[in-house]
This record gives structure tokens, sequence and C-alpha cells, in this order.
């Protein structure tokens, strides 16, 4: 899937390039003011949009001054914002539409939801925050804006690493080198300026909001504290609030997902199911009941329906099915019809888990299951979990089976763990570890 890009014009004259994805409701992605370039987004965030444009119709823009869109318009008043925002809406034509915005765009997103509360059904607002002045004193920032007027280069890299913290040094160089293609030095530069974001406050328009409103926040966001998300969270009526520990977004596809098909007006079609034979991915968490006892049992829940609905996003994104009805604590189960698709999914789900704190035993087994309702039986599931139950956290064990239909596509080893007797099952099953290729 690739995403088509067009062009709609303001009422001031300015060209906004937006792109399209996917098929079903329309989401409304805001981008933050002149960090925007809609096809290095899709490529550098592919694990927010990919997943996200197999559920909905996903609509993203770059802001003026930046990305696509007229680089040359360098206004960043919310008035401006306002127009390039209100121009993809009527040009995508999305009506009734959902909308998640990240960062510096949550106040252009509350902005609209005020004003426009008859096109918004439901809103999702990540590290946002209500007035500059929550922000603007931080030593990070401070630290940025010291270094802005200087080598651009640096400042990016700074930057990036400043938000994504020196322990992820690979994101943040693909994020610094994102920036770069986004923007140019003095709009960004004129972006964060007395007539630009400094001066946005939507305090008023807070209670305002109608929308179904969930309000996401990072615990580590090296910019704003929870404290800032709490206080958007507090003014919104009826909103409701998450806080998670995801610097680089993993989670967030599966988040959105899963709340927005809460909502009455976005409601998910059933998956459909495979018949026959097929790859089966089971997950559960390493050791819950010692977590639960060092986390208390509501916020060892919290953390494990994050990890469930990102762990959903990661098998939509890598080809396969999510069986509804399984929850952490019990399991995961998902169905692929690819070998290597199934362990592309199976590592991306344990990186995660171990990401969360709740770090994953992970097994894969091939073969017949049974088709019913929106799930699936039969021995090749049991399989598949007893394998997972012999995985070390984080580590993923495949059967004989899945080694044999994978081991020349994977890109990736396997190393023999030999045969195991596993519960209820009357032969014992030659299991391999994945292991990352050698070459």
């Amino acid at each position: 899937m690739e995403p088509r890009i067009q062009y709609a014009r303001t009422s001031d004259g300015v060209d906004i390039a937006f792109a399209t994805a996917g098929e079903g409701q329309p989401l409304l992605l805001l981008p933050s003011p002149a960090l925007t370039h809609v096809q290095a987004a899709w490529e550098t965030f592919a694990h927010v949009f990919q997943p996200l444009a197999e559920c909905f119709h996903l609509v993203w823009y770059d802001s003026r001054g930046s990305g696509l869109s007229d680089r040359e318009a360098m206004d960043f008043s919310m008035e401006a914002m306002m127009r390039d925002l209100e121009a993809v809406v009527e040009s995508a034509g999305p009506t009734g539409f959902a909308m998640s915005a990240l960062g510096d765009a949550v106040p252009i997103a509350v902005t609209c939801a005020a004003l426009h509360p008859e096109k918004i059904s439901s809103l999702v607002l990540v590290d946002g925050w209500v007035k500059f002045s929550d922000l603007h004193q931080k030593p990070a920032i401070v630290a940025a804006r010291a270094l802005s007027s200087g080598d651009w280069a640096l400042y990016t890299e700074t930057l990036a690493r400043l938000l994504f913290g020196f322990e992820n040094q690979k994101f943040a160089a693909q994020f610094a080198a994102y920036i770069q293609e986004c923007v140019e030095p003095e709009a960004l530069r004129a972006a964060f300026s007395s007539q630009g974001i400094d001066a946005w406050d939507v305090s008023a328009l807070l209670p305002q909001v109608s929308a179904h409103t969930l309000v996401v926040h990072n615990r580590n966001n090296r910019f704003l504290p929870v404290q800032a998300g709490q206080r958007l969270a507090a003014g919104i009526p009826n909103a409701r609030f998450q806080v998670v520990d995801d610097m680089n977004y993993v989670q967030l596809a599966g988040i959105i997902t899963a709340f927005l098909g809460e909502s009455d007006q976005i409601a998910q079609p059933p998956p459909t199911l495979p018949h026959g034979t097929v790859v089966i991915l089971f997950a559960d968490i390493a050791d819950s009941t010692a977590l639960t006892e060092r986390l208390g049992d509501a916020a060892f829940r919290t953390k494990a329906r994050e990890l469930d609905a990102a762990l959903r996003g990661i098998i939509r994104e890598n080809g396969g099915t999510p069986i509804e009805g399984k929850l952490l604590g019990d399991g995961v189960l998902a169905v692929f019809t690819s070998a290597r698709q199934a362990i592309g999914a199976a590592l991306t789900c344990g990186a995660a888990g171990s990401h969360a704190g709740l770090p994953l035993h992970l097994g894969l087994h091939a073969g017949d299951v049974i088709r019913e309702d929106n799930n699936v039986y039969g021995g090749a599931v049991n399989i598949a979990s007893r394998i997972s139950g012999l995985s070390a956290p984080g580590e993923v064990l495949v059967s004989d089976t899945v080694r044999s239909l994978a081991r020349t596509s994977a890109g990736v080893r396997f190393e023999d763990c030999g045969e195991q007797s596993l519960k209820g099952v009357g032969e014992n099953v030659r299991v391999w570890a994945v292991r990352e290729s050698e070459t």
C-alpha cells in the first residue's frame, strides 16, 4: 500500500499537500506545525501510519512552510493552521471523522473540535499541552532553542535525542534526518516564535470539546511532564486519560485503533479468519503473577491492556489476524497465512513487550484449525500455546513445521532446541529458537 498525495488550496491561497491511504471510517492525523512531510512520515513512522491505514481511511497533511506544502508561506498563527486544516477537510471530504494529534498539533485539534463539533466524532490527543507556557521553560526546550540558530545538523540531532533519548540512537538519527527533510531552519524558527506556537493557548476552548476523547501521555516525555497531559484531560468533559511508557510510539497505532473501536461511530467489522492450515502465534506475559504483585493489579492490567492493543496493531501490520476475546494474561492469539510474516510479527511483539516492561513468551506452530464465529480451536492452537510456554522471556520458539516453511525466506537463523514433550500432546515436538541472522 502506498499513499496517494494530492493538494488543497487554503482560503489565503496556500497550497497544502495531503495524503490518503486505506479504506473505511475517516481518520485525520494532524501534523505538528513545520515538522511534517507526508511521504517521509509514511516511511519514518511506518509503525504508526501503516497499521492505521489497514483499519481506516487515513488522511494526513503537511502544514504550510514544510514538507511538500508551500514552503514560502511561514504564517504559523492558529488562524493559519485552521485554514490549512479546513482546506484539507474540504478537499479530502471526510465528515464525522475521527482525529488524532501528537505534540504541538494537539492545540490545533482542540481548536477544531471546539469550533466544529459537528464534524468530529472522536479525538485521540497524544503528548499534548494547553498553552505553550506549559513547556517553554523546561530545560530540554531551553537547550534545544539555544542550538536552533546554530549548526542545523547539530540542532536536529540534538532535538531528536532530547525527544527519543540516547538509549535509542538509531531511531533518533532517523528522526533527525526526517526533521531536515521536513523544514528549513528559518521556517522552524518562525513556527516557534511569538507570532506562532509560542502564542497558542486553548484553555478557554477545552470545555467546548464534546467529542469522545482519549488523552495519552508518555511518562518519560522530556519536554512535557505528565501533569500537562492531566490538565488537558481534566479540562475536556468526560475525557479519558492514559499514561504509557512508549517514547517511540510503538503502541500508538494499537491504542488509537482500540479506543476508536469503542465508539459507536466507528464500528469495526469482525476479522475474516482463514480456513484450513495457518501459522499460529501465541504470546503470554512472562511471570505475570510476580508482575501483578510488584505493580499492583490495577497498574498491571492497565499496562497489559495497552500492550494488548499494541500487539494487535503489530499483528495486523504483518498480515496476521488477531483473535478477539483472547486478552493478555490468558494470552494473545493470532493466525497468519505466511510463516515469514508470522515470525516477523513475533519478533516485533517480543520487542514491544520488553519495551513495555512486560516481557513475553512467544511460540509459533502451523497446522489445521477449526473456525467458529471469531475464534479458532484445535490441536495446533494448543501446541502453539505449549511452545510459547517453553520460551525464555522475549524469546521466539517455533515448531519444526514453521521452521521448514520459513527457513529460506524469514531472514533469520534457527537454533535447534531438540525434541520437547508438551503437555496434552502425544508425540514429542522438535522446537527451534529464532535468532538474528549472522550475515
